[in-house]
């Protein structure tokens, strides 16, 4: 089958004839349609990624949406010719989705929705469980309730915009004024992050009391933003780039809690894949109510300018998920 392969971090991606993947009992094999580009895809390539502990030569690419082309004897509710998605591989030793073809743990896979297109259903799998965990698995966001979203129009924020939203909270989300409508669209308040400081936004729109929950896409100074931010006792914070050093002072004296999501570790441990396979069907039934979609960038792309695909996600320059067309 083809492929596109890294054979060395920090080297160029190559196109590659490789053996088409046998099938364990455990498994489907996809026949891919989509496969979607996240940074992480980049940041492995460029050898800046040790938490996702990638073996090489190796297949990358996350996210991946395709037909069905076998089943194993183990396998229950999935037949031939199935149109499935799901975060799949890319990461460890699990081969990726910039293949013509990929051996997949079922537990990993949901239905496609029949709402949307094979290259919509691969933009989905990453940023739909990240933001998933965050906001239903760890803050248990329900309506009533104000939530704030850090990185409102980006990959993950955008979604988690959706979900917020359909669960029935009020949401607000941070953008840069450029995006400002877009988050407007999506049903969120929007806050320029660019102008205007934490204690105005929490004194506008919370009435000084803070968000009952906050989940920040973005880490940094942002993170620490959100400490301040939530409401006094019952707030949450989650976050899904908390992975630096920040003071707990501010979030301590508010009595509130804290919440890290790192979606990789079904994929790296081989524990909890069942679940995610249930987040992709939840996000299926809440694509197929009208009730999410996610952002794609209009270009399209193949096999053959993958590295185009890396570069328009390196620049930060697209609108909405770049998402590559293998089949």
């Amino acid at each position: 089958m083809r492929a596109v392969v890294l054979e060395e971090f920090g080297t160029p991606l190559v196109r590659r004839e490789i053996d088409k993947p046998a099938v364990a009992p455990d498994q489907v094999l996809v026949r891919v349609v989509s496969s979607g580009v996240n940074p992480l895809d980049t940041k492995i390539r460029a050898g800046k990624a040790a938490h996702a502990k990638r073996t090489l030569p190796a297949v990358l690419g996350l996210d991946l949406a395709g037909v069905v082309e076998e089943v194993g004897a183990d396998v229950r509710g999935f037949a031939t010719g199935d149109e499935v998605f799901g975060m799949t591989g890319g990461v460890g030793d699990v081969q990726g989705s910039l293949a013509e073809y990929a051996a997949v743990d079922a537990r990993l896979l949901a239905h496609k929705p029949r709402s949307l297109t094979h290259r919509e259903a691969a933009a989905l799998p990453l940023v739909v469980i990240t933001a998933w965990e965050g906001l239903v698995d760890r803050a248990q966001v329900r309506a009533g309730q104000k939530v704030l979203i850090h990185g409102g129009a980006g990959g993950i924020g955008h979604v988690a915009v959706q979900i917020a939203r359909a669960r029935g909270a009020e949401v607000f989300a941070t953008a840069s004024l450029a995006r400002l409508e877009s988050v407007r669209r999506l049903g969120a308040t929007p806050i320029d992050y660019t102008t205007t400081p934490a204690d105005q936004y929490v004194a506008e729109h919370t009435g000084g009391e803070g968000f009952d929950v906050v989940f920040d896409t973005v880490g940094g100074a942002v993170l620490d933003a959100s400490f301040t931010a939530v409401r006094t006792y019952t707030g949450h914070v989650v976050s899904a780039l908390g992975w630096g050093t920040h003071s707990l002072a501010p979030l301590s004296f508010r009595g509130a809690t804290y919440s890290g999501v790192f979606t990789l570790l079904p994929l790296l441990t081989g524990r909890g894949r069942e679940h995610h396979g249930e987040i992709m069907g939840a996000a299926a039934a809440l694509a197929d109510a009208g009730a999410l979609k996610p952002l794609v960038d209009p270009r399209h792309f193949t096999l053959t300018d993958v590295a185009a695909a890396h570069a328009a996600v390196e620049s930060g320059d697209t609108d909405g998920k770049i998402v590559i067309d293998v089949g």
